[in-house]
């Protein structure tokens, strides 16, 4: 690891501003060979960490770019290494143009999430943190955006910390015991164990709960919409959308092919499905449609189900709540601002569901619909609050085993098997708790996870 890395750190396309990032032990020489500062009496060399200075890239009496270079060094930068980062005009040639350069001169391009990588294996973050960052970056909404950054300062490692140096001071105890019994007391340890036991078991459950919040907040809730043909089903995409992104016609099945798209409402994200009107038909094209709609149903956390509320349920309605009425459901009666004439009482005696009245037409109902998923998937609490949500399946898994490691315990304590049976499951706990945070962790799955980042970070 003693190789310089060097990437393209924003968005590969034309924009304003290109920061190209150089990481490693030749970062300030590289950077010094061919960045000129305005201010004669500057150099690369010579400037202090975080600090800054205008100038100009140039090799070989041909000038690149004007830039702002951004000296940083170690041990207190993001990968713990010199850096330095070039802000030059953005545009994807003239940024590759100065990469180029760099590379020429002594550093390697980097891998995906090599920056954060070296953070990780420089002992400056945990995984968790460094898992974090990605999220961070892909978040699709403030609430997903603030879970990350609790992560990113350390929440989620300051927890398990705690919980592993309880671990290990007991397995400690227990060995010292062992060894040592006269000066070290296993009498009622048991119990104490047992207590200790408890109050991590509570803490770790608490923790799996939060991951199905977790994923809803930063993956966005599953969502399809349904319904017979020509209920509104398009209509209400556009309305949820703000334009006009779905056909809409008074033709029964216009829509022939499910159509994705993602829609926050009041801080909560939708991955929204709209699908084909459900019912029997003999157009093979329309068929296929249906087909799609009812597989759509099985994956879906959430259906919004739509209901023409100016004609009566007929059996294609009845078809549709067949098929939905073992899934979270609202149902949302289009079409509010004409005479309703539907009967909401035959909907909830044929499926669980919650019901508004809403016109796609007029935009009526969004707000409303917010609420109402605020109540069915957080419990009316969707708000900051310092709490973190496991949101990486990684750590759910990891939580998993730590859980049944230490019921396990408690099935020897309530068995009086001897302490040294207590320390294997401890161990094992302590080992997967770890792994949460990176220790333990194996180099090959050490790789996956960062090759998942983006490049230049």
């Amino acid at each position: 690891m003693n190789d310089t890395i060097t990437a393209i750190a924003t968005g590969m396309g034309n924009s304003g501003i290109g920061i190209i990032r150089i990481s490693g032990d030749l970062a300030i020489s590289i950077a010094d060979k061919i960045f000129v500062p305005k201010n004669k009496n500057k150099s690369i060399a010579s400037m202090e960490s975080y600090t800054a200075a205008f100038g100009v890239i140039s090799y070989e009496d041909e000038i690149y770019d004007e830039a702002i270079a951004l000296v940083m060094r170690a041990p207190h930068t993001y990968t713990a290494e010199d850096v330095v980062e070039l802000d030059c005009h953005g545009g994807i040639i003239a940024l590759k143009r100065i990469l180029d350069l760099v590379i020429k001169l002594g550093a390697r391009p980097a891998e995906p999430g090599e920056f954060t990588k070296r953070a990780f294996l420089n002992g400056r973050i945990d995984m968790s943190q460094a898992e974090s960052v990605m999220d961070l970056i892909h978040s699709q909404n403030e609430l997903a955006a603030k879970s990350s950054v609790l992560q990113l300062t350390g929440g989620l490692k300051t927890i398990i910390t705690s919980m592993r140096e309880q671990l290990l001071y007991k397995i400690a105890y227990i060995e010292s015991a062992l060894d040592d019994p006269e000066n070290y007391s296993l009498d009622s340890f048991s119990q104490e164990l047992q207590n200790t036991v408890d109050n991590l078991l509570i803490t770790i459950e608490n923790l799996i709960k939060s991951s199905n919040n977790g994923r809803l907040i930063h993956e966005g809730i599953r969502t399809v919409i349904v319904g017979r043909p020509n209920a509104g089903k398009s209509s209400v995409l556009n309305m949820l959308l703000g334009e006009n992104r779905a056909i809409v016609t008074d033709i029964a099945g216009t829509t022939r092919d499910t159509l994705e798209e993602h829609i926050n409402i009041d801080q909560i994200s939708l991955n929204i499905i709209d699908t084909a009107g459900i019912r029997e038909t003999e157009d093979i094209i329309e068929r296929i449609g249906v087909d799609k709609a009812i597989d759509s149903i099985d994956d879906a956390d959430l259906i919004l189900y739509i209901v023409d509320g100016t004609t009566n349920l007929d059996e294609n309605d009845f078809h549709v709540m067949d098929k939905i009425k073992e899934k979270k459901v609202i149902t949302l009666i289009n079409k509010n601002d004409q005479p309703l004439i539907v009967d909401k009482l035959l909907i909830t005696s044929r499926i669980t569901t919650e019901i508004l009245e809403i016109s796609a037409k007029e935009g009526v109902g969004k707000d409303a619909i917010g609420e109402l998923l605020k109540k069915m998937f957080f419990d009316n609490e969707l708000s900051y609050n310092n709490q973190i949500y496991i949101s990486n399946m990684r750590h759910k898994s990891l939580l998993y085993e730590a859980k049944d490691s230490l019921n396990k315990v408690l099935e020897s304590i309530d068995l009086e098997m001897g302490e040294d049976f207590f320390t294997i499951d401890l161990m094992s706990a302590y080992v997967s708790l770890g792994k949460i945070i990176g220790e333990e962790l194996e180099d090959d799955l050490v790789n996956k996870i960062f090759s998942e980042f983006c490049m230049g970070k």
